[in-house]
């Protein structure tokens, strides 16, 4: 037992319903989640305001906190209507708010909501940590600049000096090119800005470079200068929880269901192990595997190690793929069995399968056994009703997709 450290908070996504449920059933401490158009992940899904009672009551029904974003840029036209999402924030009881405009900080203190201060707001040292604190932040998420010399730094200062503010630091996910994610690119391209979460990400992709007399033309693709991998910290997390970090992020509320179960678990799982005395070489390589499996562009340490080397990513790096196969449109719930339709390509015994779902999240299983009309088939083809036996509850209406290697395509 690992008793010299404090156990981090593990802070997931929650883009909708689905990776709410993910994040829960996975091993989150607590959640992160948005409502519509005032989050820095506007294009994710998102929750409508009505719902917010209904998410934290389910939050508290598990036993989880609840975070709510609020870390897009506002205008003097908008403060009125932030003024009323966070008296609904009050009301459903959100255990924080995410934020860095001024003017939201003030209304939020002013009704008594903890503070939690947004990456946005690039605090990166001590003095910044200081005057934040001095005026209500409860909790600040690092500028992703950070080193995790630097967090050692910020951490002993917050002990030594007995500050009531803690640090958060994101441990997975996408990272942008830009400083802590203020970027103009997309706002110039498509007018959808950055900094209002409508991010549609320019810098990911393959441009053709053309000179001015139109003789030349070059693909600008080999080298995605603007597109960073992924952050993974699985195979550095004992030094994280050594850097005294309070609450570890795992970006992604808009990513897949299958994305936030994977990862959550993944990271649970390690935390858990190092405090147990267990986090060995065996153990992070087993969960890296796993953590590759699902979405992501490649991965790096960021930051945490100094200046990046070789963070650009050149191609997708996860080994699995999901491929649509079909619907649950019956649930027999006492024999735990799933009647799907096949509404593309063919399902087959043997096979894994991944069910999604808007209240279901997501779950794997084996195709072990599959039936048509009681009788033992090997295969179902599109537009055939088959059974099987799933070990979790499925509802009609979900999303049955095939797993697979995307090097068996």
């Amino acid at each position: 037992m690992n008793d010299k450290y404090k156990k981090p908070e593990l802070v997931a996504p929650a883009g909708n319903w689905s990776l709410l449920k993910s994040a829960v059933e996975n091993g989150a401490d607590s959640v992160y989640f948005g409502v519509k158009g005032f989050n820095m992940r506007d294009t994710a899904d998102n929750f409508d305001l009505l719902e917010m009672g209904k998410v934290m009551d389910y939050l508290r029904d598990n036993g989880k906190k609840g975070y709510l974003t609020l870390n897009v840029i506002i205008f003097d036209k908008e403060l009125d209507k932030v003024r009323k999402i966070l008296e609904k924030a009050r009301k459903s009881g959100v255990d924080g708010v995410i934020l860095w405009d001024m003017a939201v900080l003030k209304i939020a203190r002013g009704l008594g909501l903890d503070i939690h201060l947004s990456t946005q707001a690039s605090v990166s040292n001590i003095e910044s940590l200081k005057y934040y604190a001095s005026i209500g932040v409860k909790r600040i998420v690092l500028a992703r600049e950070c080193t995790l010399g630097d967090i050692r730094a910020i951490t002993k200062y917050i002990e030594d000096k007995k500050i009531k503010c803690g640090i958060e630091v994101f441990i997975h996910g996408a990272m942008c090119v830009s400083i802590s994610g203020r970027c103009f690119l997309s706002q110039l391209s498509f007018g959808k800005s950055a900094n209002r979460g409508e991010c549609l990400q320019p810098c990911r992709r393959e441009y053709a470079i053309i000179d001015t007399d139109n003789e030349l033309e070059y693909i600008l693709g080999k080298n995605y200068v603007l597109s960073p991998r992924d952050l993974c910290t699985i195979d550095i997390l004992g030094k994280l929880i050594d850097s005294g970090i309070h609450a570890f992020k795992i970006e992604g509320r808009a990513r897949s269901p299958e994305y936030v179960k994977v990862v959550t678990s993944a990271y649970r799982e390690a935390i858990d192990a190092f405090f147990l005395g267990k986090l060995n070489g065996k153990t992070v390589e087993s969960l890296s595997g796993r953590i590759r499996e699902v979405y992501n562009r490649g991965y790096s340490h960021g930051f945490f190690d100094g200046e990046p080397e070789g963070w650009i990513s050149y191609s997708l790096g996860n080994e699995y793929e999901k491929v649509f196969v079909g619907e649950v449109v019956k649930f027999y719930k006492k024999i735990s069995v799933a009647e799907i339709k096949v509404r593309k390509g063919g399902l087959k015994r043997g096979q894994t399968i991944l069910v999604t779902g808007k209240t279901t999240g997501a779950h794997f299983t084996e195709v072990s056994e599959l039936e048509k009309d009681h009788r033992a088939i090997d295969e179902a083809v599109r537009g055939e009703l088959a059974a099987l036996k799933v070990p979790f509850s499925v509802r009609p209406g979900d999303n049955v997709f095939l797993w697979r290697r995307r090097s068996d395509i």
